[in-house]
């Protein structure tokens, strides 16, 4: 019944706002405008499309505002006007009243807001679908006053996203029975993983972890600027970080005129992707412009400054592995090899026939290489390729969800700051370390530093096993001692042999590194 009431103010939104009429007139039929001005008889859509739009998603609800702050990346996609609205949804929700924050913050500290900050902002600086943000100041243990910013979590989200997430699944079941595509597309899996990454965006302790863990990871890139967590003010409805000072990436011409390098900062945006996807296999994967500010002091300038870290996707290191070699098979222009990855991986039936594959994806991809941004749609090429995908039966990875909306979102923002960028050539050299890196001996050494550990504990024990073994059978002592020998006379030749065969091996690597260095891409 809860389903039922959801559905209905979902298409009562829909009709108070006009978006059916505004779907209608986005098609160039003439007889669908002619119906697109009888059902919007009686109605009042005075107000431009765009503010309709968002206006109807702020009522919505949390998961319809994050749908449009994606749309509000794709001005490819989106006209201008619409595109302009929808980015209010990155950062300027309508807040909630200053005195329920104030409320949320006493209620979890167990102390009045001036007994915990020095002075406090009752004005929030931003607002948007999971909480709003206010700056304040924090003397720390010791007695050094520090700029903060406090977020607190809007009340009632969890009722509201369940609400949602309860159709969502009630509309799962539906394609899933329904579709000939419904196995493929799993939909049931990507329902499942949508709710967990909401549910931990409702946890600001999480999000807290999730910062602490990039700020660990992107030390030392010199790139990206993370603000650092206040331990002692972080609690599941509130959390205190550093306050960060810059430049919103979307003001491109103030970044303009404060000197930054706008084609570099285009393609440090790359790197910083693809080092948190294939370096790190954790990456922050909400990354619409009213979470990404640029540094203009001295000591920093030019880096990136990530804020807002709710959503972060991971990937395991089968998944990092099969997407770095597609993307390297990509950038080659090698189609044959990405259609076997296809295969070997599990994503498209084992009787599908590489040929036919490879030809598929050759016509979708090779149209767009070496063309820069401004002449390329990444949505375009990822609508044709689900085409594709229908065609043989390619299965939906859901953990690869966030991944693809978070490169919509990069393709977005480097559209926005350097239409003229060459997406496949400012990729191919970190994409050419990381392969160098994974066959040469660093990665044979990574491996055994992780495995140093075990076999640490492992030693001592050996004569302690070695005493059980021979005291199971004492009257085979003898024979049993032989066969140790024995068995350490073979052990010892397997021990030469690899040590030969490891100089071997090393030898090969380092040689192979330089064939790779001269021949790659």
């Amino acid at each position: 019944m809860r389903r039922l009431f959801r559905g209905a103010f979902i298409v009562w939104i829909v009709l108070r706002y006009g978006l059916d009429e505004l779907v209608l007139t986005s098609f160039q039929k003439p007889w669908l405008h002619v119906l697109a001005r009888i059902v919007s008889v009686g109605r009042n859509l005075g107000a431009p499309r765009g503010q309709r739009l968002r206006e109807a998603l702020e009522r919505l609800g949390p998961i319809f505002v994050k749908f449009g702050q994606v749309l509000s990346t794709r001005r490819d996609l989106m006209p201008v006007d619409i595109a302009d609205e929808l980015a209010r949804l990155q950062d300027r929700v309508p807040p909630f009243p200053s005195d329920v924050a104030v409320a949320i913050i006493e209620r979890a500290f167990g102390k009045p807001v001036g007994e915990v900050f020095s002075s406090f902002d009752r004005a929030p600086i931003a607002s948007a679908s999971i909480a709003q943000v206010h700056f304040a100041k924090l003397v720390d243990r010791d007695g050094k006053e520090r700029d903060v910013a406090v977020k607190v979590l809007r009340p009632g989200m969890l009722g509201a996203i369940d609400k949602d997430l309860a159709l969502m699944r009630m509309m799962a079941g539906w394609v899933e029975g329904l579709s000939g595509d419904g196995k493929r597309l799993k939909p049931r899996e990507v329902v499942a993983e949508f709710d967990k990454y909401l549910h931990d965006e409702l946890d600001l302790v999480r999000e807290a972890s999730s910062a602490a863990q990039l700020r660990r990871n992107m030390a030392g890139l010199d790139l990206v600027l993370i603000p650092e967590m206040y331990w002692d003010f972080c609690t599941t409805d509130v959390i205190v970080m550093e306050r960060m000072h810059g430049i919103p990436i979307s003001q491109v011409a103030r970044l303009r005129e404060a000197g930054v390098d706008i084609p570099k900062l285009a393609r440090d945006g790359v790197t910083l992707f693809f080092t948190q996807v294939f370096r790190d296999g954790f990456f922050h994967a909400d990354m619409h412009p009213g979470n990404i500010q640029v540094s203009v002091d001295p000591a920093t300038f030019g880096r990136y400054i990530s804020l807002d870290f709710g959503i972060v996707g991971t990937l395991t290191e089968i998944d990092k592995e099969y997407l770095a070699q597609n993307f390297t098979a990509f950038f080659r222009r090698d189609y044959k090899r990405v259609a076997e990855l296809h295969i070997e991986s599990g994503w498209v039936p084992a009787g599908t026939r590489v040929d036919e594959l490879e030809s598929a994806i050759r016509a979708v991809c090779e149209p767009y290489f070496d063309r820069p941004l401004k002449e390329i749609s990444l949505g375009l090429v990822l609508m044709r390729l689900f085409q594709t995908s229908r065609r043989f039966q390619v299965e939906i990875q859901p953990q690869l969800v966030l991944l693809q909306k978070t490169l919509l979102n990069i393709e977005g923002l480097g559209r926005d700051l350097d239409p003229d960028l060459d997406l496949w050539n400012s990729a191919r050299p970190f994409l050419e370390k990381w392969m160098i890196e994974q066959v040469g001996p660093q990665k044979l050494l990574n491996q055994l530093k992780d495995q140093a550990p075990r076999y640490a504990t492992l030693l001592p024990e050996l004569p302690r096993l070695l005493h059980d073994f021979l005291k199971q059978r004492p009257g085979n002592q003898q024979r049993q001692l032989e066969e140790l020998l024995a068995e350490q006379k073979r052990t010892n030749r397997l021990l030469q042999a690899l040590i030969y065969g490891g100089i071997g091996f090393a030898l090969g690597l380092l040689a192979m590194q330089l064939v790779v260095r001269v021949r790659v891409f």
